[in-house]
């Protein structure tokens, strides 16, 4: 069992199931990548003192990414929200509250959208935080250095994985670009794809169905 500053994953059925199930699902960069962002997110969880459920905790970060394993490459919602619903389904074979779920699925559809997250329930917070630790390395200093040495040897990140992660986002998203409107996933596009053309909301909202009897400004 890897314990970091006395966090260890769960020790549960629930979290065995996740795991193994995650495991099938995603390849070792996302696999990976997810079991950090738990310790990232619960490092940080009792650096602050709150009070989280580890499990709810757990179940998030290992779903946040599943909406870009390849059986959802294909779909026209966002994959976060693809994510949110798979766990929100893995749940309901397991005895938790519906409000439990609500927190879960809640903490993986807004994983990728600042500013809203941390005035929510630590479990919803957290994931962000360790998303964002992991990926943009958001909050580095905050953690120790034997911290980031012991949950990287636990769950390798190596050189490749910025790229992989970028590349992991293009693919997940290149055949729904529509769904990254109104977020920062329509970056991942721009940045592999010279042809992609960003939606703009002020051009939208010029050239919608309804009439002006001024000139814009």
């Amino acid at each position: 069992m890897v314990s970091v500053s006395g966090t260890t994953i769960p020790d549960s059925k629930l979290a065995r199931d996740v795991t193994q199930f995650v495991r099938d699902t995603e390849d070792d960069l996302l696999f990976f990548h997810s079991s950090r962002v738990f310790f990232w997110g619960a490092l940080a969880g009792r650096r602050q003192n709150l009070r989280y459920d580890s499990e709810l905790l757990y179940v998030a970060a290992m779903f946040h990414d599943v909406g870009l394993t390849a059986h959802y490459h294909d779909s026209q919602r966002r994959f976060e929200v693809d994510g949110a619903d798979a766990a929100r389904n893995f749940l309901k074979a397991y005895d938790i509250a519906g409000s439990d779920i609500e927190k879960v699925w809640t903490a993986i559809a807004l994983h990728t959208t600042p500013g809203i997250p941390e005035h929510m329930h630590p479990e919803i917070s957290l994931v962000q935080v360790g998303a964002g630790m992991d990926v943009a390395g958001r909050g580095y200093e905050d953690f120790t250095d034997s911290q980031r040495k012991a949950v990287v040897a636990a769950y390798p990140r190596d050189d490749d994985f910025k790229s992989g992660m970028i590349n992991a986002f293009y693919e997940g998203m290149k055949r729904r670009p529509n769904t990254t409107f109104g977020t920062f996933n329509d970056d991942f596009l721009a940045f592999k794809d010279p042809t992609f053309q960003r939606a703009d909301l002020c051009s939208i909202i010029l050239h919608s169905p309804w009439g002006t009897k001024k000139p814009i400004a």
